[in-house]
């Protein structure tokens, strides 16, 4: 491994870990990144695995430093959640990247028209709702988002944020904290069966988790300073870039292989 391949590595780990700390959908960079330093995608995905539970180590702890961090509803959610991702990560094995990528960004574009049409439900947390138990509908609409985090991961945080925000009455401050925890969760399960079927390459693994980890802490921070609106609109810049390097109009895979060059 040569120094610019460790400068680089870190550089988009760094930025991989705010976005997803703040969003999600940073995990294009990273894949990106590992497939055009030689890795199949299978050993990608599996790899990128480190460096998201290292971030969500520092994003979970820093979340709950500031005190936004709602642990009890959190660990309720994980559970099915936890559970989808071990099936989703074991379907991952023979990985359909393309079908899937442009799958995300249909969604993706969708919560986007969400959070524009009525932003003040993603600004203002309800009470109401984040009093009340979770619920069986809960249990289902987690469980089939932990199939599809522990399958590819990369847009998860989207479909985690809508269900904490719009199913559990978090504003997008709270609802990030309690995403990470979740993800930090069912991450050391699902990175296990990647070591378990010899698709992790520890190396650079290792090395993008450096990046990943600052750029969470970096990013947890900002969104309780800067609070719900700056993190709805870091969310739909961030939504508009996928959507169009997934739908051709740019490509974003090509412009980080030209600057590594």
């Amino acid at each position: 491994m040569t120094y610019i391949e460790v400068i680089v590595l870190i550089a988009a780990g760094l930025l991989v870990g705010f976005i997803n700390t703040l969003a999600g959908g940073g995990s294009i960079i990273s894949l990106s990144i590992l497939m055009f330093l030689g890795l199949p995608a299978n050993v990608a995905n599996g790899t990128n695995r480190i460096a998201i539970f290292i971030q969500n180590i520092a994003a979970v702890g820093s979340f709950k430093q500031q005190k936004v961090l709602d642990y009890k509803k959190g660990f309720w959610l994980a559970i099915p959640a936890a559970i989808g991702a071990v099936i989703g990560t074991w379907i991952a094995v023979d990985l359909n990247e393309e079908i899937i990528e442009k799958a995300i960004a249909v969604v993706m574009l969708i919560m986007m028209l969400v959070i524009l049409y009525k932003p003040q439900r993603w600004l203002v947390g309800k009470i109401e709702l984040q009093e009340k138990k979770v619920s069986a509908w809960q249990m289902v609409l987690f469980f089939v988002i932990g199939i599809y985090g522990g399958f590819l991961h990369m847009g998860v945080g989207y479909a985690l944020l809508a269900g904490i925000v719009l199913g559990a009455g978090y504003d997008l401050v709270k609802a990030n904290a309690i995403k990470v925890l979740i993800i930090l969760i069912w991450s050391p399960v699902t990175l296990l069966i990647f070591i378990l079927n010899d698709q992790v390459n520890f190396a650079y693994g290792l090395i993008l988790s450096v990046g990943n980890f600052l750029g969470a802490l970096i990013a947890s921070r900002m969104a309780v300073k800067k609070g719900a609106s700056f993190v709805r609109w870091v969310i739909i810049i961030i939504i508009l870039l996928t959507a169009a390097h997934v739908f051709e109009i740019i490509d974003i895979k090509a412009s980080l292989s030209s600057i590594m060059r």
